[in-house]
């Protein structure tokens, strides 16, 4: 069943996403070699508590933390822990809050001080399937539309998509329907009606697509251990063009 979400809804969806988006720059100001992923962890928590919310990601099934953290082959769901970051590494953060009943879920990849120019293009390739995704989020495409668009951007550039995982319906749960995979046939899947919520959140590997569930029963790495990028946007679907709840300005400016 796909919720619609009246006009309301989707402000106080816009609302927490916003504040992601606003974590997500405060996380990314700390984001230098030296800092441990458990201190980006304790940032974040009292950021979002300090506006009124309450970190999404903390506690939801289990997750023992406020930013899911993922470094380099790490794809997403790392846990944050006492890894001092390194010159060159990548980091990819997952922050989510809930506030006034709904939720907001936003990833970024950022770059650790100087990186090498192949995991750039990554990175930047990454967020370019992301938005090229977001622009088939209007009623009457179909979610393979949205698939489709992110998984040939990714594979004209060499890179690889991760299956295993992909993105959903966002609301007064986190995880709500339609899954929204990074891979897929345009004009196939569920068709796209306005008052949906989607998360878009394209997971691309340098090397191999194939994954490994680490045993901590929480983290997805690459297989070949090469590094991955992962950038997410919220979007209400609407006639015409995307009405995009995310934004990464506050992190880019």
């Amino acid at each position: 069943m796909i919720s619609l979400k009246t006009q309301e809804e989707v402000e106080l969806l816009r609302e927490n996403n916003i504040l992601v988006s606003k974590t997500l720059a405060e996380v990314g100001k700390h984001i230098k070699p030296g800092i441990t992923t458990l201190a980006l962890d304790k940032i974040a928590e009292e950021y979002i508590r300090s506006h009124g919310a309450i970190p999404g990601f903390l506690g939801y099934g289990g997750f023992p933390a406020t930013l899911c953290v993922s470094v380099n082959e790490q794809i997403v769901h790392g846990i944050p822990s006492k890894y001092e970051l390194k010159e060159g590494d990548i980091v990819s953060v997952d922050c989510g809050t809930f506030m006034k009943g709904f939720y907001g879920d936003s990833a970024y990849t950022f770059a650790v001080g100087e990186i090498d120019s192949r995991v750039a293009e990554l990175l930047k390739v990454t967020k370019e399937a992301l938005f090229k995704g977001a622009a088939m989020a209007v009623a009457g495409n179909r979610i393979g539309d949205i698939s489709y668009a992110v998984q040939t951007h990714a594979e004209s550039y060499g890179f690889s998509v991760v299956r295993e995982l992909i993105g959903h319906g966002l609301g007064r749960d986190m995880h709500e329907k339609p899954d929204v995979p990074n891979y897929g046939v345009r004009g196939r899947g569920p068709l796209l009606k306005e008052g949906m919520v989607i998360c878009i959140e394209p997971m691309i590997n340098m090397g191999t697509r194939n994954v490994v569930f680490e045993k901590d029963g929480w983290t997805v790495r690459t297989a070949d251990r090469k590094p991955s990028a992962h950038f997410e946007y919220a979007v209400a679907v609407k006639k015409g063009k995307p009405d995009i709840l995310t934004t990464f300005e506050f992190i880019e400016n």
